[in-house]
């Protein structure tokens, strides 16, 4: 098969469908943290503001400006992040990381929509923009405890 036809299947209908309805994209006004992550290789961004109660994620918002694929991550975690807790969201954050680069399974419930990006482990180049939700989620799960903790 060609690059072409492999990079089309790629974006295949779910992906697209995901990336089209993505949940929380509103900003939080007042919240307790708020990361932005870029990924260098294309540019594309994700934005995430969040507030925690009694360890799980109470509030979320975000901000993606990123490709269909980091989009459609985006929209997984969205759907997913409210009433999760740190060791969910790290859990989750880990579990894709080594289905995109070491051949290991799709993260489980409730981010096992992200297997919709399985096809993408062949797309290097890709990886970043994929990870981007949850690497901004979980650098902001850090920072809120880190300020509670302080």
């Amino acid at each position: 098969m060609s690059e072409n036809t492999d990079l089309i299947k790629l974006y295949s209908g779910q992906i697209l469908a995901l990336a089209a309805d993505i949940p929380h994209t509103e900003r939080l006004t007042a919240p307790q943290a708020s990361v932005k992550k870029r990924s260098p290789l294309c540019g594309s961004t994700v934005t995430v503001d969040l507030n925690m109660d009694g360890g799980r994620v109470a509030a979320f918002g975000q901000d993606v400006k990123a490709c269909a694929l980091g989009q459609a991550a985006a929209s997984v975690v969205g759907a997913a992040i409210i009433g999760r807790t740190e060791e969910e969201v790290h859990a989750a954050q880990e579990q894709l990381k080594a289905m995109l680069k070491s051949d290991g399974p799709a993260p489980d419930a409730p981010f096992d929509g992200l297997k919709v990006l399985l096809p993408a482990k062949d797309f290097r180049n890709r990886h970043a923009s994929i990870m981007l939700a949850l690497d901004a989620t979980v650098e902001a799960i850090e920072q809120v405890r880190n300020a509670n903790c302080a």
